[in-house]
């Protein structure tokens, strides 16, 4: 595998490198030798992370571990990748088995797998408010954003849950 490995905050030493190297080579079994691991390092004040990206043709398994320890995170970040491999390889084969009772000419037929399906779709009122009353209403729904008229400008804006408890306003541009 092609290890990619970037530091931001943090100086990555030949240590992190070679935890790195030793622990994600247990999943060299799962993938090609060409394959590209994207792994960056990240520190915020007390927080270590990494993140591991590995794409693949039509997926991306990415594990983003956050702890005190840089290498607690690495193992745990290696553990969500194992988990996602398999998953997606029991996909894969649940995939096989179920086209075995399909003919061959409908299996060899192109299909748009890019193609774009809405699965559920929803209507609802779209109230004037302020955007910290929308706020409010989004963490008493308990949802990550919530569409609302701004009382103000009688635009429809979108407010969003972020990291660290913070939120964000979404307004469209004159």
């Amino acid at each position: 595998m092609n290890y990619i490995i970037m530091g931001k905050n943090i100086e990555v030493t030949e240590g992190l490198r070679q935890s790195v190297y030793d622990k994600l080579d247990r999943l060299e079994k799962y993938f090609t030798s060409d394959t590209d691991v994207h792994v960056t390092f990240t520190v915020e004040k007390e927080r270590q992370r990494i993140e591991v990206t590995i794409p693949m043709k039509g997926h991306i398994i990415r594990a983003e571990q956050v702890s005190d320890d840089m290498y607690v995170s690495i193992d745990m970040a290696v553990e969500v990748i194992e988990r996602q491999v398999t998953k997606h390889k029991k996909k894969l084969i649940d995939q096989e088995q179920t086209s075995g009772f399909l003919q061959q000419d409908f299996m060899d037929e192109d299909a748009d797998d890019d193609e774009i399906k809405i699965i559920r779709s929803k209507k609802f009122a779209v109230k004037p408010m302020f955007p910290e009353d929308a706020c409010m209403q989004m963490e008493l729904l308990g949802h990550n954003f919530y569409v609302f008229r701004n009382a103000e400008t009688d635009e429809v804006n979108v407010v969003y849950k972020r990291k660290g408890n913070t939120f964000g306003l979404i307004e469209p541009e004159c």
